[in-house]
């Protein structure tokens, strides 16, 4: 049977290490094509465009809406943050299992536009262990953790919305968990509709000779 594609959602508090667990499945495993965002925040150090995210303007961001070019957009501290929809779709056709690293306001949107997405939230295993490695980051200010603890106060109501909770305690298991989880997902029968219909008429067919 043609392996078809899950479109894989990835959310989770700021410093939970959502990104750590995206890169170690995307080099353990070849199994995975990664979506590359679109957003109108600064580069990091070290960071490429076309290759962390594709990095524009406001104004080229909008129009990017307008043109209906992205399955998703969402704003999150002052920035705009977007899925392109050529690529997802492209790969998933291709029986790739799209991983996309989003916030929660657009997963919740992919939800709706891909109904048999599945939809994973990275959490640490406490509220201070986030506080704690949001803070040995060392690249915000006290300001900007104070907001990121209070955006994790609001995400945190949505938690329940995903279909997995994906508990990084240790990076090495976050990410054999995640691809256990994802490759279970294969399995589910609503994404076998024409394997369980082939062998439903095949045992139909053989109870009907005599």
């Amino acid at each position: 049977m043609e392996r078809k594609g899950i479109l894989v959602v990835i959310s989770g508090f700021a410093g939970a290490g959502k990104g750590t667990i995206v890169k170690g499945l995307m080099e353990r495993y070849d199994d995975y094509a990664l979506s590359v965002s679109m957003t109108t925040r600064k580069p990091r150090p070290g960071e490429e465009d076309g290759k962390a995210y594709f990095f524009v303007d406001k104004q080229k961001f909008e129009e990017t809406i307008a043109a209906g070019g992205l399955i998703e957009y969402a704003q999150y501290c002052d920035n705009y943050y977007g899925t392109p929809r050529a690529y997802v779709e492209e790969q998933l056709a291709k029986g790739k299992d799209v991983i996309l690293e989003i916030e929660i306001q657009g997963a919740l949107q992919i939800r709706k536009i891909f109904p048999t997405a599945l939809l994973i939230f990275v959490t640490p295993p406490s509220a201070q262990i986030l506080k704690e490695r949001l803070l040995g980051r060392g690249t915000e200010t006290p300001e900007v953790v104070k907001q990121r603890m209070d955006r994790a106060a609001q995400e945190a109501d949505g938690m329940g919305e995903y279909d997995y909770i994906l508990v990084n305690d240790t990076v090495d298991k976050a990410i054999s968990d995640a691809h256990a989880i994802i490759t279970a997902a294969h399995a589910r029968p609503s994404r076998n509709t024409a394997l369980m219909k082939s062998i439903n008429d095949a045992l139909d067919k053989m109870a009907e000779e005599k």
